[in-house]
């Protein structure tokens, strides 16, 4: 949900076309991307290649994102895009929780240290996807399915996270305390009650808040409804009720758990794609601390086809555009030029998003879907400071030409 046009077809009838060529494009890509990544690693990474793919379908499909399901809170006082991620937070946790905590060996949460470096990260984060146009998530699909503005974003997206790589050290030696999952106090069952619990009071103030402004709640974007083409064009052309999107995406961050053994997330493939690239210019990324810590220095030196959110992001890119194929609205997206000021914004939203994602432990993914379903107190925190930082963005928003 972001202010991208990821517009989809009416669900009631109209005849059915496709891009051809986009579709024939994207699906050569995802043919030979996944044969290349086949041959230089093993077939679990292709599994996780696939599931980005799907990831990026139902994102697309489901117009599921962020940015704009949080703006339309603040600004219209309609909750159905923020109540859609709460019962993916929720399913998540309901989820991710006993596996993560089931004993078997190499899973990782995305548990991460709470402190200042966390606290103005997050804030820039949600300041820059208010700007940017986009989330982590909401960034990438964009993108695989042609829009201009968003590869703007995207781009400084990238450079914002190397700057925030090299500046990662010194903000993690600012006060801050060590990670807390919920599960250390109150084992698993008490986690995810303590989870829901939270998420319910949220829902609670969302609900109200549209009731307050609009007299009633409106339920019917989460509700399945067989639409009167057939589910079978509904499945490939979109648009997906929430609740199909909810699922494709919570049973994915979990079979990425268990197949890659730690939870979905987006940006770090970012700064390898962007540290690399300052690498092939003779830049030596080797010299700055971040990239001397064990896993950045793999992951720099190692190529990007063994990196799994690099991987799983080609697939999230390809699954979006395929999807913006079958739906026939990529060349609609690839014609929404920006203006100057969006420009700018996009370049600002970008380095915000970039920056702030690397000093907040990940994005709108990583850090709270992930976080959340891996019981961290450091998602809560995350999901607070980026909806202030929103907040601030969504009033910035009128000065750039974006609408509201």
């Amino acid at each position: 949900m972001t202010e991208s046009a990821v517009a989809q077809p009416p669900l009631f009838g109209g005849r059915w076309q496709i891009d051809r060529f986009v579709v024939s494009t994207a699906l050569a890509g995802v043919a030979l991307l996944g044969g290349l990544i086949w041959l230089e690693t093993a077939p679990f990474m292709v599994a996780l290649f696939v599931i980005g793919t799907v990831l990026g379908i139902a994102l697309y499909h489901g117009a599921f994102g962020f940015t704009a399901g949080w703006r339309n809170l603040v600004v219209h006082r309609k909750g159905a895009g923020m109540r859609a991620q709460l019962l993916l937070f929720g399913l998540s946790s309901l989820i991710m929780v006993p596996l993560l905590h089931s004993g078997q060996e190499g899973l990782i949460g995305a548990v991460a240290p709470v402190g200042t470096s966390l606290v103005v990260g997050s804030f820039l984060f949600g300041l820059g996807m208010q700007l940017g146009g986009g989330c982590g998530s909401g960034t990438l699909f964009t993108v695989g399915a042609g829009n201009i503005r968003m590869v703007i974003t995207l781009v400084f997206f990238i450079i914002g996270t190397v700057v925030g790589s090299i500046h990662l050290p010194w903000w993690l030696d600012q006060p801050g305390v060590d990670p807390i999952s919920l599960v250390t106090p109150l084992g698993v069952s008490g986690a995810i009650l303590a989870q829901w619990l939270g998420l319910g009071l949220i829902a609670f103030w969302v609900n109200r808040t549209e009731r307050k402004a609009h007299g009633s709640v409106e339920r019917a974007a989460l509700l399945w409804q067989a639409p009167s083409h057939g589910l079978v064009r509904t499945l490939l052309t979109g648009r997906w009720p929430f609740t199909w999107a909810i699922l494709v995406l919570a049973l994915g961050n979990a079979l990425t758990l268990a197949i890659g053994g730690s939870p979905w997330s987006i940006t770090f493939a970012f700064n390898v794609w962007g540290a690399k690239a300052l690498e092939a210019v003779g830049v030596n990324m080797g010299q700055f601390e971040f990239w001397q810590w064990e896993y950045p220095a793999m992951a720099l030196k190692d190529s990007v086809l063994t990196n799994i959110p690099s991987v799983m992001n080609f697939g999230v890119l390809l699954g979006a555009m395929l999807a913006a194929g079958l739906a026939n609205r990529f060349n609609e997206a690839s014609r929404n030029r920006p203006e100057p000021r969006q420009f700018y914004a996009a370049v600002i939203g970008g380095l915000l998003l970039g920056y702030g994602a690397r000093l907040g432990f990940g994005c709108n993914i990583g850090a709270l879907f992930s976080g959340i379903a891996s019981a961290s107190v450091h998602a809560w925190i995350w999901f607070a400071c980026a909806f202030v930082g929103s907040l601030i963005g969504i009033r910035l928003r009128p000065w750039f030409r974006l609408p509201n």
